[in-house]
């Protein structure tokens, strides 16, 4: 069986951490997510068919032409938008067996493939979907069922319990016969639900498997908090393959990469994830559930909490990092601060697509892109975001969102008295 997997969406709900690459390839807990999604799906499958479009060049290169020795074919998504069209565009490759779909940017485990797998054989299905049940359906696709087949799919149903769509499926080919006949929805995309629909309306036996564990649709910044939590703290083993000096403290959980070094005073607790060929401390507090790149440096007098420090990133000294994520290849200047916590203590909005979102969460500090230098003494308000490529200058209050490619610099009144 072959799988195809959707990995060709901009991700503009994560900018700006998708600026310059696929949101599939964002990295939490130290791994792109779509390694998480390859991962679960290898033991079922043969091959791997990814579908890609924006900034592909980049994945292809991370990815390589396999996957745990089974083999790798990119097809570009075809004119349009949204996961049909996403699944028609793997069409010519997949021959006359079932296939397993996947949306690239979700995180799933290995049970809920399992037992999809086995409704799908059981039920003799013509397709199948992974479900879960919630008890607000306002952002997802409800399925409606009786006995082991689905009935409807119907989108966005309001604050209803019930099972929601979780991105994972299996078809049979004639599954492109329904997708050619596909409408364009409201959204302006060519939904795989509408499909589904006119696959039950022809009769067509669709079954699904409900899912009880654990899964994250990773739209959102904080959505990657949420799962970098959920990874270290189920999936991390304490495991040091670097330098620990005399006089620091690692208190389990840890794993420490390859050629990394943890000076004298540095406190760790766990559980934290650092890559290879970082420097940590020295007399730094690394708290739990941050994860820490390669090629790092965490330096003097600063605290991380609860935060993704991707690589080649910088808190060289003096700086409070706190339920935070710092983008690759960025500098943070002496006494930067990320605030992380309203004075009224009410959770925390966050400007996505133009629109203030409230995240949930009563404590989230910043959000910065790639390639960022923050000056020295600069502060950021919680939920703020920072641009790719920006420059922040010495002093600054970051109370306001910086766009891309900004220079953003404090005005200063100076007088000078002579003797």
């Amino acid at each position: 069986m072959k799988a195809v997997v959707l990995a060709a969406g901009k991700g503009e709900r994560l900018r700006p951490l998708t600026d310059d690459r696929p949101k599939v390839m964002l990295k939490v807990a130290n791994r792109a997510i779509i390694e998480y999604v390859l991962e679960n799906l290898d033991p079922f499958v043969d091959e791997f068919i990814l579908v890609v479009r924006y900034e592909k060049e980049k994945l292809m290169a991370a990815l390589g032409d396999e996957f745990n020795g089974k083999p790798i074919t990119y097809v570009e998504q075809l004119p349009g938008d949204g996961t049909a069209k996403a699944i028609e565009s793997a069409g010519k490759l997949i021959g006359d067996e079932e296939f397993i779909v996947a949306n690239g940017d979700i995180y799933f485990e290995i049970d809920g493939v399992k037992e999809l797998v086995s409704a799908f054989r059981r039920e003799r299905a013509d397709a199948a979907l992974l479900v879960k049940e919630f008890d607000d359906l306002s952002h997802f696709g409800k399925i409606e069922v009786k006995e082991n087949l689905v009935t409807a799919v119907k989108e966005k149903p309001g604050r209803v319990a019930g099972y929601a769509n979780l991105g994972v499926y299996i078809f049979k080919p004639d599954v492109f016969h329904f997708i050619k006949k596909t409408p364009l929805s409201k959204r302006g995309e060519y939904e795989i639900t509408d499909t589904l629909n006119l696959m039950l309306d022809a009769g067509r036996r669709v079954t699904y498997a409900v899912y009880s564990g654990y899964w994250n649709d990773v739209g959102r910044p904080w959505n990657m908090l949420e799962l970098n939590e959920y990874l270290l703290k189920n999936k991390l083993k304490h495991s040091i393959r670097g330098i620990v000096e005399e006089g620091a403290t690692v208190v389990p959980p840890v794993e420490i990469g390859e050629g990394t070094v943890v000076r004298s005073g540095a406190y760790i607790i766990g559980p934290v994830k650092i890559g290879r060929n970082s420097r940590i401390g020295p007399n730094c507090f690394i708290r739990p559930y941050t994860s820490i790149g390669d090629n790092c440096h965490i330096g003097n007098a600063v605290e991380v909490k609860n935060s993704i420090i991707m690589d080649n990133s910088n808190a060289p000294h003096l700086n409070y990092v706190g339920d935070s994520i710092i983008g690759e290849n960025t500098n943070l200047g002496a006494g930067t601060i990320t605030a992380n916590l309203r004075h009224d203590k009410g959770t925390i909005k966050v400007e996505i697509k133009g629109k203030l979102e409230d995240s949930g969460r009563r404590k989230l500090g910043a959000i910065i892109g790639h390639n960022v230098k923050v000056g020295i003494n600069v502060s950021i308000y919680p939920g703020r975001k920072i641009g790719s490529n920006s420059f922040v200058g010495p002093g600054v209050i970051v109370d306001r969102n910086v766009p891309s490619g900004s220079l953003v610099v404090a005005k200063q009144e100076k007088t000078v008295m002579t003797r």
